[in-house]
């Protein structure tokens, strides 16, 4: 079985990767499992999301670690760490 998560990326990530797009994966993966999936396809997502770079991840609107379980239709936000001035 299988989920469809909708992805959105910001800041630096968006310039890179776009608004968005659907991710379909295995039912029981989390947010880890899937920026895994997304680093496999190499070029500019795997630059974008390589692991020695810091990524945030919100799941619903929510900051979330990367073992958070994704269900279908969850929205999985991916931004770099933001600094305040």
């Amino acid at each position: 079985m299988t989920i469809t998560v909708k992805l959105r990326f910001f800041a630096s990530l968006r310039e890179k990767l776009g608004e968005g797009e659907p991710l379909a994966l295995p039912d029981g993966s989390t947010v880890a499992s899937a920026r895994e999936a997304l680093l496999a396809r190499g070029g500019s997502h795997g630059e974008a999301l390589a692991r020695s770079r810091a990524v945030r991840a919100a799941l619903n609107q929510k900051m979330c670690a990367e073992s958070a379980l994704l269900a279908d239709g969850d929205e999985l936000a991916f931004f770099p760490p933001v600094t305040g001035g």
